[in-house]
């Protein structure tokens, strides 16, 4: 059994600038003020745009992420069906054979659980038994879509997520808030602050 942290990467290749400009060459449509169009005015028109709550331009963007977070929180994820998903499947991934240097789980840690407490070590024994149990049905001649059976919540799934930018800022601005499940929560900071990085204009007001 590997226990590993979640991850995220954004798949779409960004060029922020490009974007902005596409941004703006379709909001500026609505007022017919292509005539304003400059070089360097994408940046301030967009985040106009967002200020003035027209977030309805933003959709004609869209970003695709790739997430390493466990099947609890991918439980949760696809609820929202303004996105496309494409996620590692258990009825097909074998994970009694395994890689040529491993053979077994990936486990996503809990953030909750301290290493060293009870809890941690509750959570890591319970994880133990349900690896033991899949990969004993694997080598009894079960399939991965039989076996998968005893699986836990905690196991290691990745998840390419794709959703227009408004749409990204509706999934950040809920599942970074303090409502969100604390491990939803824990992958969706990481989005975030990604996505502030690149594009600030559009994301830089969500905490």
């Amino acid at each position: 059994m590997n226990i590993i942290p979640p991850e995220m990467e954004v798949l779409t290749p960004l060029e922020p600038e490009s974007l902005l400009a596409r941004l703006e060459r379709a909001g500026r449509i609505c007022y017919k003020s292509e005539g304003r169009i400059t070089g360097h005015s994408a940046r301030a028109f967009v985040r106009t745009l967002m200020q003035s709550g027209h977030h309805s331009v933003i959709e004609h963007e869209s970003i695709s992420v790739r997430l390493v977070c466990d099947r609890g929180v991918t439980h949760e994820l696809v609820r929202h069906r303004l996105a496309s998903f494409s996620q590692e499947s258990t009825r097909y991934v074998n994970y009694g054979r395994g890689n040529s240097d491993r053979r077994g789980l990936e486990i996503i840690k809990p953030l909750f659980f301290e290493e060293g407490s009870e809890k941690y070590r509750l959570w890591r024994s319970a994880m133990e038994v349900a690896e033991a149990a899949y990969l004993a049905l694997t080598a009894a001649g079960a399939t991965a879509q039989e076996a998968r059976t005893v699986l836990p919540n905690s196991l290691k799934t990745e998840i390419v997520m794709t959703a227009n930018l408004r749409e990204w800022r509706h999934v950040l601005a809920l599942r970074c808030g303090p409502a969100a499940h604390p491990q939803m929560r824990e992958i969706m900071k990481m989005v975030l602050a990604r996505f502030q990085e690149l594009l600030p204009e559009i994301f830089g007001d969500l905490a």
